[in-house]
């Protein structure tokens, strides 16, 4: 069976490190290894206009926002396909056939929907669109036979949902669908960063992120405002690592060259840590060694987005060739899916043939 992977992101703002540490950063690792047939980057703006139907401007002005993000962080459009699910009309005709086969109830018992429903205050006016984005989003996978599908832990209710319905078609009209399998990171603590502010996960939404795009003032404020030890109020106290969010952020980013460079009177982190814990180092010292951890791996990030940026028509061509290929193998599948459910009226010649038989 052929490896073929996909994921995307919604074009609601520019990505952060949530992101990066959750999949971006594996997907540029999946794409270099090169194990794989075929690699698709969906940018979704269609499930994004669920919840933002009434800003539409806000999607439009993203879109190049997140293209710019992918290709900075060194996805490569010669290596994989980005396109934008808006463009692949193959999508909405697919999602329209699996309605069919999920239940409204299954929907609202779904762990994402239902967090996310409650994280909008959708409870009393819910967008059906919202409701039936885990329906579309099986659709995104499998219009491609997508068979690996790198995403955060969260979003594993979701690929559970559209394997059930590539079980359930296959089960009525026959094998048309593999069931995908998530790939998440292999550190727990990057499948799900927190916010600078301690609280809930990193996220557009609540103003907690760090950005790929920030710059590096922007970096230095962020990281200065960290939550840490409410208790580690002078530097001789004894200070707590554990829900301390700067030490959750260097168990991800840290490296031991960064203690040579950066912070030879260290051994490593674990040492560090050390120190913190028996009192006698501050919140900022250690804050600033942050700083210069996350300066290394975005500056040649922000490099790249730089040198893309002079060049936005070039970024619109690589997104237009990209959803070009895609919907050239989403049509293909469309016709198969038609065909095993009976509907490629046209195309059946025994149709035509038995229905002149029956009218003779």
């Amino acid at each position: 069976m052929k490896d073929i992977i996909l994921t995307g992101d919604r074009p609601t703002g520019r990505l952060h490190l949530g992101h990066y540490v959750g999949s971006l950063k594996n997907r540029v690792i999946m794409q270099n290894e090169g194990n794989y047939d075929r690699m698709y980057i969906m940018i979704a703006d269609s499930q994004a206009l669920t919840d933002n139907f009434d800003d539409p401007g806000k999607i439009r002005e993203n879109l190049i926002e997140v293209a710019l993000d992918y290709l900075s962080v060194g996805l490569d459009p010669e290596k994989v396909t980005f396109f934008v699910q808006s463009q692949v009309s193959e999508l909405t005709e697919l999602t329209f056939y699996f309605l069919n086969l999920v239940t409204l109830s299954r929907l609202e018992r779904n762990p994402t929907v239902k967090s996310e429903i409650k994280l909008r205050d959708f409870e009393t006016s819910l967008p059906a669109g919202f409701l039936i984005y885990p329906v579309s989003q099986a659709a995104d996978i499998l219009l491609f036979d997508a068979n690996i599908v790198p995403v955060g832990e969260d979003q594993e209710p979701m690929l559970e949902q559209a394997r059930e319905i590539a079980r359930s078609f296959n089960h009525i009209y026959g094998e048309t669908f593999v069931e995908p399998k998530a790939v998440l990171p292999e550190a727990k603590i990057a499948r799900r960063m927190p916010g600078i502010d301690g609280g809930a996960k990193m996220s557009k939404s609540l103003g907690n992120a760090i950005y790929l795009a920030d710059d590096k003032k922007t970096v230095k404020k962020k990281v200065m405002s960290m939550y840490t030890d409410p208790d580690h109020i002078n530097i001789e106290d004894p200070g707590k690592v554990e829900g301390n969010i700067v030490f959750t952020y260097l168990d991800v980013f840290s490296k031991p060259e960064h203690f040579k460079e950066f912070l030879p009177e260290y051994e490593n982190l674990e040492a560090l840590k050390d120190h913190y814990r028996r009192g006698g180092l501050g919140d900022v010292k250690v804050k600033k060694f942050l700083i210069k951890v996350l300066e290394d791996e975005l500056e040649p990030i922000r490099k790249r987005r730089a040198e893309y940026e002079k060049d936005l028509e070039k970024v619109f061509k690589i997104l237009e060739e990209g959803t070009a290929k895609a919907r050239e193998a989403g049509r293909s599948k469309v016709e198969e899916v038609k065909k095993a459910m009976g509907i490629n009226y046209f195309e059946d010649e025994k149709l035509v043939k038995s229905l002149q038989e029956k009218y003779k």
